[in-house]
């Protein structure tokens, strides 16, 4: 069940493309709130809203805020007539329609349907660097940008955790700073600049209908665990390196590590990594990791060259010198912070991350 209260926008705190954010007089006492304006339309000053405290009830770790569910004041004006008849956050209240890449009324209908290399699922060895957290993204762009800063990246949410691009603060500044050349919200997820019905069109839509040299994919904001083997969203990644080698990409794989986390099953290389390399991975994959003395690197290659000796998969462990790797994260736009952490306090989950994608770029000579 969902929290709902009522309340009055006193005050508009910030906003951007896709999203408001608001302060919100809740009883008598202030509450933040986003408005994601694609859904909800642009609540003024004044205006009594509905809100969904749910998750900020709980003190849940994204967001931090109430969510805007309408606008009791004035209903957002109708969207003009668009094409698109393709469902996400489907049958919720807040469903969306859009136009998918690949629906018959896009432009890029026939593409998607006649291109040779798609009919055939043929991304031609195009590397695809895939990542748990979506807070290590702008990571993986630095390393991207360290090699070949000119290389057209696109960005493949999957809807494993957040579903609305807006929500996420770090994708859209990317944008606008030039670091991604295109987005794609496949499956539920929704709000990129292009939308794609599953994770395999938007892959193969990157490549041969948008142009991009490389994709980096990742869930959303807001992803969820449970202490368990197999209870965690992140777990998708399995899936995701699976759909780039069945679709002859180049896939490399962003291993969660870890030399502050307070949980011992983060501590290193963290257990999700593991079981997606020891369960989840069917197909080929690169793993890299840094080539260090320094802990927890020596202990991370051990995990890792365990994990390899026990899957059905074909991992290869790739081991990069870290050389200048603290200079291109330094050029990051946006803040890095994962888990809580900024990067002054635990630089090894961006490391990783941006060797990453420094092999991805290293691929395309």
């Amino acid at each position: 069940m969902i929290h709902w209260r009522s309340g009055v926008v006193r005050e508009i705190t910030g906003s951007r493309q896709g999203a408001t954010r608001l302060r919100v007089e809740v009883d008598g006492s202030d509450t933040p709130a986003l408005a994601l304006t694609g859904l909800v339309g642009s609540p003024q000053v004044g205006d009594t809203v509905l809100l969904n405290i749910s998750a900020l009830r709980r003190r849940l770790g994204t967001g931090g805020h109430a969510l805007v569910v309408a606008n009791r004041s004035q209903l957002p004006t109708d969207p003009a007539e668009a094409p698109g008849h393709i469902v996400k956050a489907r049958y919720t209240p807040l469903q969306e329609m859009v136009l998918a890449l690949e629906e018959q009324e896009s432009a890029h209908h026939e593409a998607m349907r006649d291109h040779p290399d798609i009919a055939a699922g043929d991304l031609h060895g195009m590397p695809v660097v895939v990542a748990e957290l979506h807070s290590t993204l702008p990571a993986v762009l630095a390393g991207i940008r360290s090699v070949a800063p000119d290389a057209r990246v696109a960005y493949v949410m999957t809807d494993s955790a957040a579903l609305p691009f807006a929500l996420s603060d770090s994708a859209a500044e990317l944008v606008d700073a030039g670091w991604l050349a295109t987005t794609i919200t496949a499956g539920q997820a929704f709000g990129g600049e292009h939308e794609a019905i599953t994770v395999h069109s938007a892959l193969l839509a990157a490549r041969h209908v948008l142009g991009c040299d490389l994709v980096v994919m990742a869930q959303g904001p807001g992803n969820a665990g449970s202490s368990t083997t197999w209870g965690w969203s992140g777990l998708s990644t399995g899936d995701a390196l699976n759909a780039v080698h069945v679709l002859r990409g180049h896939a490399i794989a962003v291993p969660r590590v870890s030399g502050s986390d307070p949980r011992p099953r983060h501590l290193g290389l963290s257990h999700h990594t593991t079981t997606v390399i020891t369960r989840a991975l069917l197909g080929r994959a690169d793993v890299v990791v840094p080539d260090s003395d320094q802990a927890p690197w020596p202990r991370v290659r051990e995990q890792v060259t365990t994990a390899m000796a026990s899957t059905a998969g074909f991992p290869r462990l790739v081991v990069l010198p870290p050389d200048g790797v603290a200079e291109a994260l330094s050029s990051s736009p946006v803040p890095l912070v994962s888990m809580g952490r900024a990067a002054a306090e635990d630089m090894t989950p961006f490391l990783t991350a941006a060797l990453a994608g420094r092999h991805a770029a290293s691929l395309l000579s």
